[in-house]
């Protein structure tokens, strides 16, 4: 709930609160840096607040990747139809108008919240890769903005880590693409069981390649923690003939780093796959890992 009217909001609140659990701010500044932090359902917008007004901040949420499918009514006293049409254009799910009826506050709520609950079932279907289980890249490129975003706001290290079955191609022709897929999906099921914690986030990147992130794990404890991960997927034992080894491996590459204001994701994610470039050069089947002074530790 976004109101500069402390009285306003708590009434609101107060219709609202035994079904919900409700965050309120008082100013569209905040308003926005909350949205975009948490996992919200509905957000009820003053159109009236000095600065940026409702409108405005709409428009910021709508353009917003972590909040544009969130549903928002409006909240106003402007009951004429320019108003009204011009809050639908930007994007409002409803309006509200003072004096507020609690029965209605509720109903309409219930009625978005619900309508929401729909479709973020559709889309969290839609986001995970249907061979492996795991996430798909849709889901990643929405997932690396929260990871991104939190650790900067908490100052935490951000790793970026890339991973390649070895020679895929080559199995793919050797042992026919059923086999390949199941590699794939073994694979997938071994790596992803590492990756539990709720900072965590693995994801399916495209074919035989998959993509990592972590918070909070410095640089040479995510290069230890690969290494394990990449020593499991070779100790599965799955028949390779292969110049790299008799079984199925991976090459993996990563960097670690703690994200500073003028940092852009998209360099680091470079740097992780130039690391995943030179672990496949230097012979495959090994861990190749960077940090932000760009040192850098090779497994083998």
């Amino acid at each position: 709930m976004i109101d500069d009217s402390l009285m306003q909001a708590e009434f609101l609140k107060s219709i609202l609160k035994d079904d919900y659990d409700v965050t309120t701010c008082h100013t569209a500044e905040d308003g926005l840096l909350q949205a975009e932090s948490g996992d919200y359902s509905l957000i009820l917008l003053d159109v009236i607040m000095p600065g940026m007004d409702g409108f405005k901040l709409l428009t910021k949420l709508k353009e917003t990747t972590l909040t544009k499918h969130v549903p928002v009514i409006l909240i106003t006293s402007l009951s004429d139809v320019q108003h009204e049409e011009r809050g639908l254009i930007l994007g409002a799910s409803d309006y509200i108008t003072k004096p507020f009826s609690p029965i209605i506050v509720k109903a309409r709520v219930s009625n978005h919240i619900r309508i929401h609950n729909y479709q973020m079932q559709f889309m969290q279907q839609a986001m995970f890769d249907e061979l492996t289980g795991v996430a798909n890249r849709r889901c990643y490129e929405e997932e690396r903005l929260k990871k991104w975003r939190l650790s900067y706001r908490l100052g935490l290290p951000f790793t970026i880590c890339m991973f390649d079955i070895d020679k895929f191609k080559l199995y793919n022709d050797t042992y026919g693409h059923p086999a390949g897929d199941k590699v794939i999906a073994t694979v997938a099921k071994t790596v992803s069981s590492y990756l539990q914690r709720t900072t965590d986030f693995f994801a399916r990147y495209g074919g035989e390649e998959f993509i990592a992130l972590m918070l909070g794990n410095d640089a040479k404890s995510a290069f230890e923690f690969m290494k394990r991960i990449r020593q499991a997927v070779e100790d599965l034992h799955i028949p390779h003939n292969s110049p790299v080894s008799e079984w199925v491996t991976i090459s993996v590459g990563g960097v670690t780093f703690v994200p500073k204001n003028d940092d852009m994701y998209d360099n680091y994610l470079k740097v992780a796959d130039n690391m995943l470039y030179d672990a496949k050069e230097f012979g495959r089947n090994m861990v190749v890992w960077s940090n932000e002074n760009k040192e850098q530790w090779r497994e083998k």
